[in-house]
């Protein structure tokens, strides 16, 4: 039913979203190098791969940005180095992600992978169905690539509470960022080592970057932590699983 609403109230949209598309500010993404290491001791190897999030828009420095967020916090979790990379590109969607940077992915697999996709989809009217075929696409192709990765897909944002989007846009996007949500946990449930992994908070002004659309660096912060946990916790269960079955 949602699909239906989303579908039927849309034209009604256009005006707004042609206007929000003409006037909203373009943040370039972060400084910095696309790849680092934090951390000591024994290294292991973590992927971030996807959109603007992973281009790290929002943030000054893609250290400061959810890759190198992540990678920080996983290094005090498991007491390791950390060697980052980051694939992204700011307004690339799920089609672009698989056909421009899966093909440049370097040979040495990864530990870890964080992907971030699917609100350039949202707002580029994807279809649901294509969307399952392009997420499932990928994930695939990340795990014949790494198949001893731990893959942690970030959550849809709460679309519905962005500032810059005004209302009934807002809402209407946000009804529609639940369904590939929805969609997003179904997907990554079916397969072992992919976990779907949240993005739940209170979409208050103060968690943007000022272009209203993108995280702060303080919201990265949390974000990192957040995918880090997740990542551990799968890792975790995985092994406890090992220990019960020998």
């Amino acid at each position: 039913m949602r699909n239906a609403f989303f579908w039927c109230a849309l034209p009604f949209l256009i005006p707004q979203a042609l206007y929000v598309r003409k006037t909203a500010p373009r943040f370039a993404p972060a400084d910095g190098p696309a790849e680092g290491t934090v951390g000591q001791g024994n290294p292991i190897r973590l992927l971030a791969i996807g959109d603007s999030i992973i281009a790290g828009v929002g943030a000054s420095q893609l250290s400061k940005a959810l890759v190198g967020q992540t990678a920080i916090a996983l290094a005090e979790s498991l007491d390791q180095m950390v060697a980052w990379q980051a694939l992204g590109v700011s307004g690339y969607n799920s089609t672009k992600v698989l056909q421009l940077l899966v093909p440049q992915l370097p040979d040495n697999e990864f530990d870890y992978i964080i992907v971030s996709v699917g609100v350039n989809d949202i707002t580029g009217l994807m279809t649901l169905r294509s969307w399952r075929k392009n997420l499932s696409a990928l994930l695939d192709k990340l795990s014949s690539h790494s198949p001893n990765a731990i893959i942690a897909v970030a959550g849809m944002p709460p679309m519905h509470g962005f500032p810059l989007l005004p209302q009934p846009l807002r809402a209407t996007l946000g009804v529609r960022a639940r369904v590939f949500d929805e969609a997003t946990k179904e997907i990554a449930d079916q397969r072992q080592n992919v976990l779907h992994a949240p993005l739940d908070f209170e979409p208050d002004p103060d968690k943007f970057s000022a272009d209203g659309y993108h995280p702060s660096e303080e919201s990265y912060i949390e974000f990192g932590r957040g995918m880090a946990d997740a990542l551990v916790a799968r890792k975790n269960d995985q092994a406890e699983a090992v220990q019960a079955s020998n």
